[in-house]
């Protein structure tokens, strides 16, 4: 045994203040991914649901939530450029699997698309919460942008279940599934 002292082992950034640049790269590449998916999900229900008549009003919806989301990914491009942040290489996978969860579920009929706003927001919105407690006292601005858009997810949340998102046939397992996956989307599109 030896008698000289361990030193100790070198203590991680704290969330927060001590938070670092990667995390914050992750942070961003990963909204970015995840507005990339919402915008894409939207156009696959709106190219299900858009064009059929007895069906304007949900095509309203959806083209005004496209549009809210549309907005926050051109913010997050903006973001990217302006930290050197690099999107995630899957953005053609997330493109390409939103539109296909948003026809698939819109073929399931509205109340099935909306379970899918309803699940996939209600990720969305935890992940935005958590992050905005990490990155309060380092980055406020960004914080309360990320609050708004936080509101906003909400609001198409709150609007889906208004519109019977919960009485989809299977709501349950779809809404486990369309969770499941979107947690799986962040974790992947944080580090690839």
């Amino acid at each position: 045994m030896s008698d000289k002292p361990v030193p100790p082992r070198p203590v991680p950034p704290r969330p927060g203040t001590g938070a670092s640049a990667d995390r914050l790269a992750e942070i961003l590449r990963v909204d970015h991914a995840g507005e990339l998916g919402a915008v894409s999900i939207y156009r696959g229900q709106r190219a299900v649901l858009g064009e059929a008549a007895s069906q304007v009003r949900i095509a309203g919806q959806l083209e005004e939530m496209e549009a809210h989301e549309a907005r926050h990914l051109a913010r997050f491009e903006t973001l990217l450029s302006e930290r050197r942040v690099r999107p995630t290489a899957l953005a053609p996978i997330w493109r390409l699997a939103g539109f296909a969860l948003g026809a698939g579920t819109a073929l399931m009929g509205p109340k099935a698309a909306h379970a899918c706003t309803e699940a996939v927001e209600t990720v969305i919105e935890a992940h935005y919460a958590e992050q905005i407690a990490e990155i309060a006292e380092r980055e406020p601005e960004l914080a309360k942008e990320l609050a708004a858009f936080r509101e906003e997810e909400l609001a198409h949340r709150d609007l889906a279940v208004e519109e019977g998102a919960l009485e989809a046939p299977g709501h349950r397992l779809l809404s486990g599934l369309i969770r499941a996956g979107c947690r799986v989307a962040i974790r992947v599109s944080e580090k690839l």
